[in-house]
């Protein structure tokens, strides 16, 4: 028995086959988006307690009630909504204190935004306060136009701005108010 091709049918069936094939995207970040609102986060965890270790002894420890994840994004970020403390060890594990109201870190700019009662304690018991503070991860660099006081053993300067590596061994104040010692 001979069966007779009909070329009409078979090439309807080649259009819609040639169809389906170009209209599927196997993009996996499109296969991740599905079933979550672009607006709602992808993850929140509770009780953070983030060791950071380089060969071996800790660096940093990040603590935080609550962190929430919305790097599903176009611009991705993690939100710290209830605040951080932010530990970090030198060389000499010398401690170093960071506390915040809110933070929150923006992935691709590697830039943390620290607001509301920023407080920052170094290892030699310098104090900076202000409402908030930005940290570039890359440059390793503290700034704001904020109004800030920073505190260094007997000295108390006020001003509108900061800027320092994150080291505090430039650390400037711009536009200061306040008293300041200086040597003979």
């Amino acid at each position: 028995m001979k069966v007779k091709f009909n070329n009409h049918i078979f090439n309807i069936v080649i259009v819609i086959t040639m169809t389906m094939f170009f209209s599927c995207n196997d993009s996996y970040n499109e296969v991740q988006k599905i079933g979550v609102s672009e607006n709602e986060p992808v993850g929140e965890a509770y009780d953070i307690n983030l060791k950071y270790t380089v060969e071996g002894r800790v660096t940093a420890n990040l603590l935080s009630p609550k962190m929430i994840d919305y790097t599903n994004r176009d611009f991705p970020y993690n939100e710290f909504p209830e605040g951080i403390t932010l530990y970090l060890y030198d060389d000499k594990d010398e401690k170093s204190t960071v506390v915040s109201d809110y933070a929150i870190i923006y992935n691709d700019t590697n830039l943390i935004d620290l607001q509301g009662n920023v407080v920052i304690t170094t290892a030699d018991n310098s104090v900076l306060k202000t409402q908030q503070l930005y940290y570039d991860q890359k440059k390793e660099w503290l700034f704001t136009n904020k109004s800030v006081t920073f505190t260094t053993g007997q000295d108390v300067i006020n001003g509108n701005g900061f800027d320092s590596n994150s080291k505090f061994t430039n650390a400037e104040v711009l536009e200061v108010t306040g008293f300041i010692t200086v040597e003979d």
